[in-house]
């Protein structure tokens, strides 16, 4: 399955084709400029970054949204600092008093410094669309500003990055070896856990099995969102385990056309796509530019989605490695019917909770609390060949169809995806929580 670009022409050409920057604009305008070139050209990226997987995504944007946030706060718009909130993350650098400061030039600071370092291993297409980016927004961000405030407002902003990369480097999550697949890992030979579902020989191990041992970013360390037990294993007919799985068999023998594009739609496989927290964050932005958000308005919002989805997947993974829960193709296969096979490529991790729903239902936390319950959209995000955009009564409504989406495509069993929406809502509801203003 591949996706459409984003920026047409790929990402190197995108980059080409920066709109430029006039000095009649206002400073913040062209602060918001640098914000949406530099996020555009992370989310290509991602899919162009093998470690990229949706873990990993989605904390390299939440810290992308925490520096652009912190780019603001020193400038007396109201915003409050997320240090002294954020687990781990104590102070940030002060600016010097009596200087003058550019807002484009210091968001541009930031935002190059931590694309940067995130994506430090994107591929050659990437490495090269970055250098781009760099030289053409340093440029852009600078046009008609004093070159005194130029240097001061550069190292302003990247003294925030790096002081926002040191605090990461010890959350668990900076260093990604093998792809984030364990070079060593032999089953447990429990009924009923997590077997490979690939023949790719990198998959024979879990990705990722100890990202729930990460730092959280607003949730507690102590990871207070509980979740159920997932169904006891069982391979006995007439069993909730066996019924549960023969709900994923006989849903996929019977997906109508509309069902099919729902599971393609929210498939977002990494390497091809922007993954799911991408996809969360492409709604938002796509939302903000239609709602008309301010600069403030747009960093804040983005800061709450990243940190929601960051901490959606360390939620999620603590949950997942825990139960460590065989997956549908797995057992259907073995019990039901041994040529089954799901229209979606199972990923390369245990099922239990789903990870769509949990970080889904994060999601649709953050852009209620910010939108209301009932905004209505049509979710642009570059959609599969062959499958139309789809549109939307609310945030929720995206979440949900987020979640069955993967029973659809025969990836969950459906407790997987109630629960993994409860799991949601309720780490979500600590990005909402933060207090951004004075």
């Amino acid at each position: 399955m591949q996706r459409r670009s984003f920026l047409t022409g790929g990402v190197a050409l995108a980059v080409l084709s920066l709109t430029s920057t006039a000095w009649a604009d206002t400073r913040d305008e062209a602060a918001k400029r640098v914000l949406n070139n530099w996020y555009k050209l992370g989310l290509e990226l991602v899919r162009h970054t093998a470690t990229m997987t949706p873990p990993v995504a989605s904390r390299a944007l939440a810290l992308m949204g925490i520096g652009a946030y912190e780019a603001l706060v020193p400038e007396g718009r109201g915003l409050v600092s997320l240090a002294g909130q954020l687990n781990g993350l104590q102070t940030l650098p002060d600016r010097a008093p009596g200087q003058g400061y550019d807002t484009a030039v210091v968001m541009n600071g930031v935002l190059e410094t931590l694309v940067q370092a995130l994506f430090q291993n994107t591929g050659p297409t990437g490495q090269h669309a970055t250098q781009v980016m760099t030289a053409k927004m340093a440029e852009q961000a600078a046009e008609g500003v004093a070159a005194d405030v130029v240097a001061a407002s550069r190292s302003a902003g990247v003294g925030l990055g790096r002081a926002i990369l040191d605090w990461a480097a010890t959350d668990g999550g900076a260093v990604i070896e093998n792809q984030g697949f364990p070079k060593e890992w032999k089953p447990k030979g429990t009924p009923g856990e997590w077997l490979p579902t690939s023949k790719i020989s990198l998959q024979q191990a879990p990705l990722l099995p100890n990202w729930g041992n990460n730092r959280p970013f607003a949730m507690p360390a102590s990871l207070p969102c509980g979740i159920a037990d997932p169904t006891p294993y069982s391979e006995e007919p007439g069993s909730q385990f066996h019924t549960e799985a023969l709900q994923v068999y006989e849903t996929s023998k019977t997906l109508t056309e509309e069902q099919t594009h729902i599971a393609r739609f929210w498939a977002d496989d990494a390497m091809l796509t922007w993954t799911p927290p991408g996809h969360w964050v492409a709604i938002l932005m796509q939302v903000a530019e239609e709602r008309g958000l301010d600069l403030s308005a747009t960093v804040e919002a983005l800061a709450r989605m990243g940190i929601g989805q960051a901490d959606a997947f360390i939620a999620c993974w603590a949950a997942k490695y825990r139960f460590d829960t065989i997956r549908p193709v797995t057992y259907i296969q073995k019990v039901i019917d041994k040529a089954w096979v799901p229209i979606l490529n199972t990923p390369p991790f245990p099922e239990y909770p789903s990870g769509h729903s949990v970080q889904s239902a994060a999601g649709a936390t953050v852009l209620t609390a910010l939108f209301g319950e009932d905004y209505a959209f049509d979710d642009h995000s570059p959609t599969p060949d062959g499958v139309p955009e789809r549109s939307f009564a609310s945030f929720w409504a995206a979440a949900d169809e987020a979640g069955i989406s993967r029973l659809y495509g025969g990836i969950h069993f459906m407790p997987a995806i109630t629960e993994g929406q409860k799991l949601g809502r309720c780490v979500g509801q600590f990005a909402v929580d933060l207090k951004t203003r004075a």
